[in-house]
């Protein structure tokens, strides 16, 4: 029986302009696409640093022609959404106080205080710590799949297409990855996503693999001429 057929890579020179016109104006100007086949993740995007005007998402390109394109609009799609949503300028209270902390473990540390360092860099991490769980909790990550799911309809998909999409490559990534499973954060995103097709249900079929079928099933539904 013939072994079944992987879709073609799409290749940096042709993928890349398509992934970057899904996004809107905001996206294209604070996002670059960088491939990284040494990465073990099919894309990753690190935390932005707040001096950078252009922020990477870093891409496997080996791993990536694995996923149907559906799967690969959505994942990128979530990304870029994330990446937005991370404050960098306006600085908010936590960071403040991230800030101050640091300032003011500098200052202790320079004075010799052992103490006042010390409640200085704690008040530092404390500040740390709740800044990444804003925008790396499990509520951060969701409402980046459900930014990525309102510009996908932009873009000519369905909400039950475009939420079957991101969950079906959610799974696939992780496979892909050689993970013994999916993350306690990532089964509460999948959760979120069931529910958009359970709310609007659609006959629209899910998104499959190229290594099980060489169709984009989940693709945006084109116009009749």
């Amino acid at each position: 029986m013939a072994s079944p057929q992987l879709e073609p890579n799409p290749g940096l020179n042709l993928e890349i302009p398509r992934l970057r016109d899904l996004l809107p104006a905001t996206g294209r100007m604070t996002s670059r696409i960088v491939s990284n086949s040494r990465q073990p993740e099919v894309i990753k995007t690190p935390f932005p640093k707040p001096w950078k005007s252009s922020h990477p998402v870093l891409i496997n390109f080996d791993l990536w022609p694995e996923l149907s394109e559906p799967q690969r609009d959505l994942l990128f799609l979530r990304e870029v959404s994330w990446l937005s949503a991370v404050r960098l300028i306006k600085i908010d209270a936590y960071q403040g106080v991230a800030a101050a902390g640091a300032l003011g473990f500098l200052v202790e540390l320079v004075q010799f205080d052992a103490i006042g360092a010390v409640s200085a860099g704690g008040l530092t991490a404390l500040a740390g710590v709740q800044i990444w769980r804003n925008s790396r909790g499990k509520q951060a990550e969701i409402d980046a799949d459900d930014v990525a799911l309102k510009v996908a309809q932009r873009r000519g998909y369905t909400l039950t297409a475009a939420a079957m999409a991101l969950q079906d490559a959610i799974e696939q990534v992780a496979q892909l990855e050689h993970r013994p499973g999916l993350s306690f954060v990532e089964l509460m995103r999948c959760q979120n996503l069931r529910s958009y097709a359970i709310a609007t249900p659609e006959s629209t079929p899910r998104a499959t693999s190229p290594t099980t079928s060489g169709q984009n099933d989940n693709r945006p539904p084109q116009e009749q001429p």
